[in-house]
């Protein structure tokens, strides 16, 4: 199996792994490090991401970046950190996929949405992404529900008032308001 947790009685602990890694920069201990969490960073990767094939990529990208990120990075929790460095590489990669939605209505009218994307600094990114998880906890339970469907899930304008049986119009407004509301709460509007 691609992912298997290792059962090792007298294995060491993370932060044992982490301090042999960081004074020998032997990679074996990565290597335990990904035996025993790569079913946990899949497991996140596959709830964002909702790929199989991507999930798993993910995973290999995370860890690869582990040799630079162990050395810059104070870690008391290893299984906490690594949940979060896995869910913000998958809104990392949600955000940056640039696409267009179409959803034609009734009238038959035709209504484009661009997919809302920030560009956070570099050095910043994993901050950002924390404030940007704050916002969306910030938002009215509704349009938090029909920003993380359109967004994160990349549901349809169609597929949204199936799921939550709010008309089309409630849906644009609660998306349009939400972004707004996003937009103003990452730029420290109204805090």
């Amino acid at each position: 199996m691609f992912f298997r947790k290792s059962h090792k009685a007298t294995e060491s602990s993370d932060l044992e792994l982490i301090e042999r890694y960081r004074s020998s920069a032997d990679s074996k201990y990565i290597g335990e490090l990904f035996q025993r969490y790569s079913h946990l960073v899949f497991g996140t990767c596959m709830k964002y991401l909702k790929n199989e094939a991507e999930s798993r990529d993910a995973v290999m990208n995370i860890f690869e970046k582990l040799n630079d990120d162990l050395r810059k990075h104070t870690i008391t929790n290893f299984k906490s950190w690594i949940h979060t460095v896995s869910r913000n590489h998958c809104l990392m990669q949600l955000r940056s996929r640039k696409h267009t939605v179409q959803v034609t209505e009734e009238s038959g009218e035709e209504i484009m949405e661009s997919a809302f994307v920030l560009h956070p600094n570099e050095d910043n990114k994993e901050i950002e992404l924390s404030r940007l998880e704050g916002c969306i906890e910030k938002l009215v339970n509704e349009q938090k529900h029909c920003v993380e469907l359109f967004y994160l899930q990349e549901k349809s304008y169609k597929e949204i008032v199936e799921t939550t049986h709010y008309t089309i119009n409630e849906v644009k407004s609660f998306i349009q308001n939400g972004k707004r509301n996003l937009k103003n709460c990452m730029s420290g509007v109204n805090e």
